[in-house]
């Protein structure tokens, strides 16, 4: 395990913001496998039960705002991490309609904090701020958004990713020009924009897979608001797969890699949400749903798709696993989760890897 990545991260010190999350956890995991030193700072985990506290992991976990720069800041300079995965949000498009000023301190100010950080601390080398695929100004129409494209929102959620978008670069050029680099300063500067993602351990309120699995718990019938709308779906492990390796080169100190990033699913079938949804329930027959065509819903955008060229070529990154291997690796989870209380995160990240070596994908091998 130590060996992946080039055995980059054995020993590094890593600040992960957001740790306490979906995402943030699975990552946390596969840092520490990888042997590096990883520090978390976030919230409370949001949801009781959490994929964080499950994991048990042995790491430096302080619970804190991101909008507390003093504390923050403190963070740093006792820990001095040498690469930063800022993935610390707020995380939900129809709770940003709800409560707006947040999700907007929050997204925006909050980034601000960690780059801000980042450019008072020597010691830090390498800094990937995570947003979304939502950034991108979205016309809904077929081919896939690329990193040149137009930013922009239709909620505030969104907004809030579009301005973090803004913000790196803003940074970047102001800061952390690559020009510069190894003159002026020692920091590299990339952003990472990746489609839904999904995996066991994900409890989040308005998400598609954890509304179902709820609905089974709860006994009650799932109410399906946008049955025809279509995501990018992809395991949390491909998108983070891809950060890992976009640090390597930062950490590598290849100014070629900064920059935005896409990482999506590459040639995978593309499937509506009643489709997941139906799929699931082949393997869980608990599920129940129906389509609630009558009730007026904030607006969400109904197709959204990225072109990963990019990755493809110049990094040299692929998506592994194909929708069904996506799926089935998911719902499984879960379902020994609630029926035979067993995690089964390390068994899929073995899977995963083990896969990724047998396509022979240049961070495996």
């Amino acid at each position: 395990m130590k060996d992946l990545f080039g055995g980059i991260y054995k020993n590094k010190t890593v600040l992960i913001t957001g740790h306490t999350g979906f995402k943030g956890s699975w990552l946390g995991l596969w840092l520490q496998s990888l042997g590096a030193e990883v520090v978390g700072y976030s919230l409370d985990p949001p949801t009781n039960p959490n994929h964080f506290d499950l994991l048990k992991m042995d790491i430096k976990s302080i619970i804190a705002d991101m909008r507390d720069f003093n504390s923050l800041l403190n963070v740093f300079e006792l820990y001095n991490p040498e690469i930063v995965f800022h993935m610390a949000a707020q995380p939900i498009v129809r709770l940003s309609y709800t409560n707006p000023r947040e999700t907007l301190e929050m997204n925006i100010m909050g980034t601000v904090n960690v780059f801000e950080a980042c450019r008072l601390n020597p010691k830090v080398k390498a800094i990937i701020n995570i947003t979304s695929d939502k950034c991108y100004d979205n016309k809904e129409w077929v081919w896939g958004y690329r990193e040149n494209d137009a930013m922009g929102g239709y909620d505030p959620y969104s907004a809030s990713k579009g301005c973090s978008e803004l913000l790196t670069n803003a940074y970047r050029n102001s800061f952390f020009h690559p020009d510069s680099y190894g003159k002026k300063h020692s920091v590299l500067l990339a952003s990472a924009r990746a489609g839904n993602v999904i995996g066991g351990g994900d409890w989040a309120q308005d998400r598609l897979i954890p509304d179902l699995i709820r609905s089974v718990i709860e006994k009650k019938t799932m109410c399906i608001r946008s049955p025809g709308a279509t995501r990018p779906w992809q395991h949390v492990l491909d998108p983070l797969s891809g950060y890992l390796h976009l640090g390597q080169k930062l950490l590598m100190e290849k100014k070629d890699f900064v920059g935005a990033w896409n990482f999506g699913p590459v040639n995978n079938k593309e499937y509506t949400v009643v489709e997941v949804v139906d799929y699931f329930k082949k393997y869980w027959n608990a599920i129940d749903y129906k389509v609630d065509q009558n009730s007026i819903n904030p607006h969400e955008a109904r197709l959204l798709k990225l072109d990963c060229s990019k990755a493809l070529t110049d990094l040299n990154w692929k998506s592994i696993w194909n929708s069904n291997e996506v799926f089935d690796k998911t719902i499984n989870w879960y379902k020994e989760f609630y029926t035979n209380d067993s995690i089964l995160t390390i068994q899929d990240l073995n899977d995963f890897i083990t896969s990724a070596k047998d396509k022979k994908v240049e961070w495996a091998v």
